[in-house]
């Protein structure tokens, strides 16, 4: 096994460690804003490190450009997501707290 192949296969891992912690964080905390940070915080860097080892596997460079191209479409999907579901717990969050 080359270097680039175990650190391509040691960045892969850790970014899977990341999307561990993210679900371990989804399934664990109390709270809407702390599941959604805890998410998007580690999927968002758990994808960047999968797609840094992948890079390193990449045939070309227009491979590697569309591997970025990918994970930061990713990332704006996930942060426009995110902030429409804070949003909507947010604003279900207050007509609650108004009920009562």
């Amino acid at each position: 096994m080359s270097l680039s192949d175990g650190l391509s296969l040691g960045l892969i891992g850790v970014g899977l460690i990341f999307f561990i912690a993210g679900t371990a964080g989804l399934l664990r905390f109390p709270d809407t804003l702390s599941r959604l940070h805890a998410l998007t915080e580690a999927d968002n860097a758990g994808l960047g490190l999968v797609v840094a080892g992948l890079a390193l596997q990449a045939d070309s460079l227009a491979a590697v450009f569309k591997l970025i191209l990918v994970w930061i479409l990713v990332l704006m999907a996930s942060t426009t997501a995110c902030q429409l579901v804070a949003a909507y717990a947010t604003r279900t969050e207050r007509a609650e707290d108004d009920l009562q």
